[in-house]
């Protein structure tokens, strides 16, 4: 080995940046900027020109029929809506879906797939909290997807001359379905697009669950119905969030359209069902944070 002195060739520049001394916002202003964030990118707010498309193009086909709907009887003077605001739902189911199938790996795939979600899990955000955050930001989204209509029915209706009294309450109870649907929806392609990293894969998949399913579903219930066999289809309305939410908009007095009327004690077994759909999906979507987040 040599004995000369190594020769020092580094050299430190300033080049005028400025070191940050103010204060330091914490965990909860990194979660609410996430899921702001998260919001604005599941309707492409932020994002390219050609993000928006498909969530705005959803959104104005699901919108469309209600300002129609608020427009016949604002001219022709009818005492109530001819459809109510469960039914309406039910009748756009296609587009949540769609909008929810397609938005959902933005949101979950794309960070796990090209492992940006090292960066975010570097800074004082938990894999639990990031992965409720970014489910939070979805069933927002989804939520707002399925308001804008029904608000448009409510506040049109009202305009035209329909009884408060009699609007609010079903409109206040098809709000609360709504809600629990878009949690649902929100936990189901959320899971799905957590583990289906490729897009494409994971709004098949969740088009699979979501649609295929309830058509089968239905099927049942539409055979057991005209079979008189009322508990099979009672039971085969378990196994979609649509039904669910169906059977509990006619059961509530929501102004629901359900193939099979829910009798007994099969309400709260239809919002249980819900309830542990939700809970699950949800576990299973932080569990599979936590284990990406450890490696």
């Amino acid at each position: 080995m040599s004995d000369r002195p190594l020769e020092v060739t580094g050299v430190i520049h300033d080049i005028g940046y400025r070191g940050y001394d103010g204060p330091r916002e914490g965990t909860r202003a990194l979660v609410l900027s996430l899921y702001a964030t998260g919001v604005r990118h599941a309707f492409g707010l932020g994002r390219s020109g050609r993000s928006k498309v498909l969530p705005f193009l959803l959104l104005g086909l699901g919108v469309l029929p209600a300002v129609i709907v608020v427009g016949v009887v604002t001219m022709i003077g009818l005492e109530s809506l001819p459809v109510s605001y469960a039914a309406y739902l039910s009748q756009i189911q296609m587009l949540v879906t769609l909008f929810a199938a397609a938005q959902a790996p933005v949101l979950f795939s794309r960070d796990l797939r090209h492992r940006s979600i090292v960066l975010y899990l570097a800074r004082p955000l938990s894999s639990t909290l990031f992965a409720l955050t970014r489910w939070a930001s979805l069933a927002t989204a989804i939520l707002v997807f399925t308001l804008t209509p029904t608000i448009i029915l409510y506040l049109g209706g009202l305009l035209a001359g329909l009884d408060t009294g009699a609007e609010t309450p079903v409109f206040l109870r098809s709000v609360a379905l709504q809600v629990l649907l878009a949690a649902v929806l929100a936990g189901i392609t959320g899971l799905i697009s957590a583990w289906a990293l490729r897009r494409g894969f994971a709004v098949v998949a969740s088009i699979v669950v979501l649609i295929v399913v309830s058509g089968v579903v239905l099927i049942v219930q539409g055979i057991a119905d005209f079979e008189g066999i009322e508990t099979v289809g009672e039971v085969a309305g378990l196994f979609s969030p649509w039904t669910l939410h169906n059977g509990l908009a006619e059961a509530w007095e929501a102004g629901g359209r359900a193939t099979i009327a829910l009798t007994g004690a099969w309400p709260i077994a239809y919002l249980a069902t819900a309830v542990v759909i939700w809970a699950v999906c949800l576990a299973l979507l932080v569990r599979r944070f936590v284990k990406v987040g450890s490696k």
